[in-house]
């Protein structure tokens, strides 16, 4: 049985990254293609038009996961549902047939997860010159990591580290770790909360969250991490907290370096002192 998952992933795997080969638009004209044999496949088999329907809209949804690109994702997975719109194919639905298609949404993006960031992956160079700043961590951790975009820009940093990543979506999370899969070595990703994980042991927690939820990000990383280790947050400053440098050469993002338990130490100090 290992080996036999083995070969799977590995097949799995070796799917994925040609895929991601593929020039565009041809994964969308594919992704497209798949919802339409579907449709057709399902009526044929004695399906009803919502159930058909329902199976035509969610299975392209696996394959425009992982294209590269947020608008071109979008591009792939609702090119089918469009079309049938267009077409007049919806006309007679029921109006749950709509709350169907929604399921593979749901769980590529579950409702507990968007009170945390919206799906925003992290730029192929949004993190260089960040190795000049912090040096080389041995354990880096990804809070958060979606489809693994932050994990490939953190690689290209620093190959030989040790990367790991947390992701709350069951269907990211499982895009995310065979995606982080390059020359015999891999990111090791697992579905989780980032917020009940721990995060003591790592060199470098690196996020990409939103503006609402930096303060709790930070209040996390002061009371788990070591004085040395570091925390990245692409885009968004903590509120109230002076960074220890922050990259943002032309257009890029800019991103905020902080090392917050060795703030919440000095912090410690200077009231006894005072006291």
């Amino acid at each position: 049985m290992p080996r036999l998952r083995s070969a799977m992933s590995n097949s799995l795997s070796a799917a994925f990254a040609a895929w991601r080969r593929l020039p565009w638009p041809l994964p969308a004209v594919l992704a497209w293609s798949l919802g339409w044999i579907t449709w057709l496949a399902a009526l044929r088999g004695g399906a009803g038009a919502p159930l058909a329907l329902a199976l035509a809209a969610s299975l392209p949804v696996a394959p425009a996961l992982a294209i590269e690109g947020v608008r071109r994702r979008l591009i792939a997975a609702t090119g089918f549902p469009l079309s049938a719109v267009a077409l007049g194919l919806t006309a007679p639905l029921p109006a749950w047939v709509w709350l169907v298609l929604l399921l593979p949404v749901l769980a590529a993006y579950p409702v507990r997860a968007w009170r945390d960031a919206p799906f925003f992956p992290t730029p192929w160079q949004a993190l260089d010159g960040l190795d000049f700043v912090v040096g080389t961590p041995a354990r880096v951790l990804d809070a958060g990591c979606g489809l693994g975009h932050g994990l490939a820009a953190l690689r290209r940093l620093w190959p030989q580290a040790g990367l790991h990543g947390v992701e709350w979506s069951p269907l990211l999370a499982w895009a995310s770790a065979l995606r982080s899969r390059w020359d015999g070595t891999r990111a090791q990703v697992r579905r989780g909360d980032m917020w009940a994980a721990s995060w003591a042991g790592y060199d470098l927690v690196y996020v990409f969250q939103r503006p609402e939820s930096m303060a709790r990000v930070f209040d996390k990383a002061r009371r788990e991490l070591s004085p040395a280790a570091w925390l990245v947050s692409l885009e968004f400053p903590v509120p109230g907290q002076a960074p220890w440098a922050c990259l943002q050469g032309g257009r890029q993002r800019p991103l905020w370096i902080y090392r917050p338990a060795s703030a919440a130490n000095s912090d410690s100090t200077a009231g006894r002192q005072g006291r």
